[in-house]
């Protein structure tokens, strides 16, 4: 796992702080402490499996001697009706950690397997699927890494990573090419200019001021063909707004090099996991 540990350590304290309050009044008062048991994470849906390490962490940061085997990691496909996951230790402790575990594996998972699909749809064309911003607040480095697992790419992380110009920005500014300009004058050797554009106009300005990035946002496939030839390799484009499964593989096959995609991140379903007690 590529996450910090005391990011998730963290995340899974507040979460279960959140859930169990001072105490778990049906398992508290139903399970003896000293009760052992034994639980499986279940797949109810085809996808791929993400959040496997974080959703143990629940289980043993509630109980060091919670014991986990692996039955899928990270990245792996699950068919229905395949255990991800067993768990030996007791019984109060699995049944207190169940929803918080299961709400972070659920939505990982969730994530990973969309990504996946996108990929998929796009497989022989030029376009990598990126995820945006457009994150849970407190759960972005979860998201991201989900997003990664189903074989898709970061967008930057956040506002410190590279400069990136949306029509408010260049409104405020006077203009694409005032606002370059003047990042340009400020900004690190480091530090990429990513500009948004949203027709042909627009991307020649961004061209002839020296885009790092130009972004063709909510263009039709057809207007998208056309920038990447006006384009001829000068800058990376990326392609944004309003595309779906079926408009997908048209936009990929226009020779864009990225498609962000906000929907990864901001409304994906949830990939179906159970936990049964043997």
């Amino acid at each position: 796992m590529i996450l910090n540990k005391f990011y998730v350590d963290d995340l899974i304290k507040t979460a279960l702080k959140e859930d169990i309050n001072y105490c778990d009044v049906t398992t508290d008062y139903l399970i003896p402490s000293d009760q052992e048991g034994e639980g499986r994470l279940m797949a109810k849906a085809d996808g791929i499996v993400c959040g496997t390490e974080a959703a143990a962490r629940v289980f043993t940061l509630l109980d060091a001697d919670t014991k986990i085997e692996f039955l899928k990691h990270d990245g792996d496909h699950a068919a229905y009706g395949e255990d991800i996951m067993k768990l030996r230790g007791k019984t109060a402790v699995l049944l207190k950690g169940e929803r918080t575990a299961l709400n972070l594996i659920q939505h990982m998972s969730g994530i990973a397997t969309a990504a996946n699909r996108y990929v998929k749809i796009t497989e022989g064309t030029n376009a990598s699927i990126a995820d945006t911003r457009k994150t849970l607040p407190g759960l972005r480095p979860l998201q991201k890494y989900a997003v990664m697992c189903g074989g898709a790419k970061n967008h930057r992380y956040n506002l410190s990573d590279a400069a990136m110009l949306k029509d408010n920005h260049i409104d405020a500014a006077g203009g694409i090419t005032a606002a370059i300009e003047k990042l340009r004058s400020r900004i690190g050797h480091m530090t990429k200019i990513e500009v948004e554009t949203r027709n042909l106009d627009e991307l020649n300005e961004a061209l002839a001021a020296g885009a790092d990035v130009i972004m063709l946002d909510n263009m039709s496939p057809e207007l998208m063909k056309q920038a990447v030839e006006i384009t001829a390799g000068r800058a990376v484009l990326e392609a944004s707004g309003g595309i779906t499964d079926e408009t997908l593989r048209a936009v990929a096959e226009s020779g864009v090099d990225i498609i962000s995609i906000g929907a990864l991140t901001h409304s994906v379903k949830a990939f179906d996991i159970s936990m049964y007690i043997v």
